[in-house]
């Protein structure tokens, strides 16, 4: 059975401060809910004073929201796996946001999945398609060219740690949501479906594949009683303790 991963994404929002009083409050809310694994992945700046306010806790974890693809160098304002090394066991790769405003692809994608991994960083990697690629109906056609893709070279006994996102763009930050029956169908049939042909059903199986799209306290109950959802990044309703404690906790009462 996998267990169900809740991934709150902050994105560019909370200071240090604002982040070390959002995880204490969350801290004894997702504590009573021990059968899902609770994720906060703040900005790179606050990541030092949120480790320290958790450690030794293991009540959530902590993920950076990037990663570059190289060991070091000269690349002004970017962040290596070597420098999250202590400070994050998850890092976010391929967000859309990612790809749309910075350019990423997916060759750079699989580049940093393989650098986090020789780091001991576990990735939660992003896939989706926009709504226009949705709207022509090559959906499928296109997020299982990112999978293929994104995880090239990449081994079985690597990949089958990873987690992978699956988040339709038109539906982040827009209030918009995919039904939980076509969440499902993705997740499952098409994003496991390419893994299964990756790497056999056994590992596909054991992958966690999370659903991100403006995902809420309101719809996580109704799409985390769907068979192939196990579980969901979160984005605007991370940054309240209340919100995303509630999440967590409809999460854990779907555990099947």
């Amino acid at each position: 059975m996998r267990k169900p991963i809740m991934a709150g994404n902050w994105k560019m929002n909370k200071t240090p401060a604002e982040a070390v009083e959002l995880v204490r409050a969350l801290e004894p809310i997702v504590t009573r809910y021990p059968q899902v694994e609770t994720v906060v992945c703040p900005p790179f700046v606050d990541l030092p004073a949120v480790a320290a306010a958790l450690q030794g806790r293991g009540e959530m974890g902590v993920g950076a929201q990037n990663v570059h693809w190289a060991e070091s160098g000269a690349y002004t304002g970017e962040v290596s796996a070597a420098m999250l090394v202590g400070l994050a066991k998850y890092v976010i790769i391929g967000h859309s946001e990612r790809r749309q405003y910075f350019g990423e692809t997916d060759e750079m994608v699989n580049k940093k999945i393989k650098l986090a991994l020789a780091h001991g960083l576990t990735p939660i990697v992003c896939v989706g398609e926009s709504l226009e690629q949705n709207e022509a109906g090559i959906t499928a056609e296109f997020v299982c060219g990112q999978v293929r893709a994104d995880f090239a070279g990449i081994s079985a006994e690597q990949a089958a740690g990873i987690v992978v996102a699956y988040e339709p763009i038109w539906a982040i930050g827009t209030g918009r949501t995919a039904t939980s029956e076509i969440a499902n169908r993705i997740c499952g049939q098409v994003v496991r479906g390419a893994l299964v042909e990756l790497y056999g059903d056994a590992i596909a199986q054991a992958m966690r594949v999370q659903y991100g799209g403006s995902a809420n306290e309101k719809n996580i109950a109704e799409l985390m009683a769907m068979p192939d959802i196990d579980g969901a990044l979160v984005g605007g309703a991370s940054l309240k303790a209340d919100a995303f404690g509630t999440m967590v906790r409809l999460a854990a009462e779907s555990v099947r």
